[in-house]
């Protein structure tokens, strides 16, 4: 079930989710929670790499991934980072969530700037039950003018569902929770199943 604007309240106050800093409560909408951007990015630039062959070595694959993602940009107060068309970088939340084992979390973009062109998640909408950390934002300008992303401004809104039962594997729990307390725009960790 998702929780409604009193779910979240009540979920926020008695500690079961947990967000830092905690926003204000006037962010909380029908089903959902405006969050705002953080000052933490990475670029998928166009260097010399003709392609990311996904069945590397595992360090191999590390390699290429730190190489074509490029050096985390961390943007003082006050600046914007300019995302063109046709680019994709990685954001990272401004504030950090840590959600139960028996909740997730839905990531869904703002309609207003999705109207613009602006994709906030590629495919990673669902933040795992146990999740802990800043929450990395797959950025796409899908229109044809660049965007100016300024961290503090809301640019995503978090919804949440209770689970029918607690996780058995919540993600801080696993071995391969590997994203778990991010608190930048992490790079890919992939490592393909053999």
């Amino acid at each position: 079930m998702v929780l409604s604007d009193n779910d979240i309240r009540q979920a926020l106050t008695a500690g079961d989710i947990v967000l830092e800093p905690c926003p204000p409560l006037e962010r909380i909408r029908g089903a959902s929670l405006d969050l705002c951007l953080g000052n933490s990015f990475r670029l998928l630039s166009r260097q010399d790499t003709s392609h990311i062959d996904l069945w590397l070595s595992r360090d191999e694959l590390r390699k290429t991934i730190e190489r074509v993602m490029g050096e985390e940009i961390v943007l003082e107060h006050d600046n914007a980072f300019y995302l063109h068309p046709g680019e994709l970088a990685l954001g990272v939340t401004q504030e950090s969530v840590t959600l139960p084992p028996d909740m997730c979390g839905l990531l869904n973009g703002r309609s207003s700037l999705a109207r613009l062109g602006l994709m906030v998640h590629a495919t990673a909408h669902v933040i795992d039950p146990g999740w802990s950390g800043r929450i990395v934002l797959e950025f796409f300008n899908c229109g044809r003018l660049p965007l100016g992303l300024k961290p503090g401004m809301a640019i995503c809104a978090l919804m949440f569902a209770r689970l029918s039962s607690a996780a058995l594997h919540p993600y801080g729990a696993r071995a391969d929770a590997k994203y778990q307390n991010q608190k930048s725009a992490v790079a890919s960790m992939l490592s393909m199943e053999r």
